[in-house]
């Protein structure tokens, strides 16, 4: 069901869709304008922020978070959506890109960063995409049945100068926060409106901790046959080796900031990463179009991440040197559509 227009958002304490046993609800959380989908029966909520970067910042199982998210959500919007937690948005490119630039359909091109979409660090790498904390997502239906409740919004890149001077092509994206049988399900959805073909290099970076848990009693399982090698500023060289782990890691033992491919999948083409303690687990399901997983696992840190990525880390970059021929491309009028998974259990 199509939402009403925004000035009623204004107007409302909340707008609520029921169905069943699921809710979808428009309401504010420390006078945030948000999106809550409730499945009742399972005891799963998960709430949405579609002014900085359409981010989901709670999934709560039975009252408790499974997100990492350090504070309310008002006060990291006033604090301009900056750092990251909950599940962001990693576009057009997912994690680093080197070079001060990157090459697509054999042309250069360089970033901007005075235009303040793009943030060049040290070495002129560029992190994590230029959409984390966008304030331009739309939210264009609302809406609960018997079997989900979700929440789809909209982005259109190519209405926005100052996006478009940094990544120079016309698209689209959308995505969808659907919640079913107590699992969320994210799909993100690219639409090229342009006249060239377009590298895909998008991902997610989400943040889980394990309630009442800590990280170090904890086992991570990593389903993967090859690891990306990278170099001292953590961009990929392109060489893959084989991953030397075994698919049950102590987070007592081991902290990540690495990249694996070549993922174990079911017979969907499916992958499951996972994080289990204390009798819990969470689980994150790659969709076959997400062929690299970023595990992130930082010393002195209570959370993990498991992030689903279309390309490994200067993908875009590495394609045009010959060095990864795994890089996915949208052509002028088709579209890119990918989901990942994440369950709760034994909370």
């Amino acid at each position: 069901m199509p939402i009403a227009p925004r000035f009623a958002l204004l107007l409302l304490p909340f707008l609520a869709h029921a169905a069943g046993n699921y809710t979808a609800v428009q309401t504010t959380d420390h006078g945030v304008e948000i999106v809550r989908l409730v499945d009742a029966a399972r005891g799963v909520e998960v709430s949405i922020v579609p002014s900085v970067g359409n981010r989901a910042y709670e999934m709560k199982v039975h009252g408790k978070n499974i997100l990492y998210f350090p504070g309310d959500v008002g006060a990291f919007k006033s604090g301009g959506g900056r750092g990251l937690n909950g599940i962001p948005f990693l576009a057009p490119w997912g994690n680093r890109m080197a070079g001060g630039g990157f090459w697509a359909n054999n042309k250069k091109y360089a970033f901007n960063s005075d235009l303040g979409t793009v943030r060049v660090g040290q070495n002129t790498i560029a992190i994590h995409g230029m959409l984390t904390n966008s304030s331009l997502w739309q939210v264009t239906e609302v809406a609960a049945d018997g079997q989900s409740a979700h929440v789809t919004s909209k982005l259109e890149f190519w209405k926005h100068p100052d996006l478009m001077a940094n990544w120079p092509f016309a698209h689209e994206y959308e995505m969808t926060y659907r919640l079913s049988d107590g699992v969320l399900e994210v799909t993100a959805t690219i639409t090229n409106v342009g006249v060239e073909a377009m590298p895909v290099s998008i991902g997610f970076h989400p943040y889980f901790n394990i309630p009442d848990v800590a990280r170090a009693d904890s086992t991570a399982h990593l389903p993967a046959r090859k690891h990306v090698e990278t170099d001292a500023q953590l961009v990929a060289t392109g060489e893959l080796k084989p991953n030397g782990l075994p698919e049950a890691v102590s987070l007592k033992d081991h902290t990540f900031d690495d990249g694996f491919t070549d993922l174990v999948r079911d017979a969907g083409g499916r992958a499951t990463f996972s994080v289990e303690g204390g009798g819990k687990q969470i689980q994150v399901i790659y969709g076959p179009k997400y062929a690299v997983a970023v595990v992130y696992a930082p010393p002195n840190q209570n959370y993990i991440c498991f992030e689903p990525m279309a390309a490994i880390t200067n993908g875009v970059n590495l394609a045009h040197e010959g060095k990864y021929p795994d890089l996915q491309m949208v052509p002028p009028g088709g579209r890119w559509r990918e989901s990942f998974w994440v369950r709760a259990t034994g909370m």
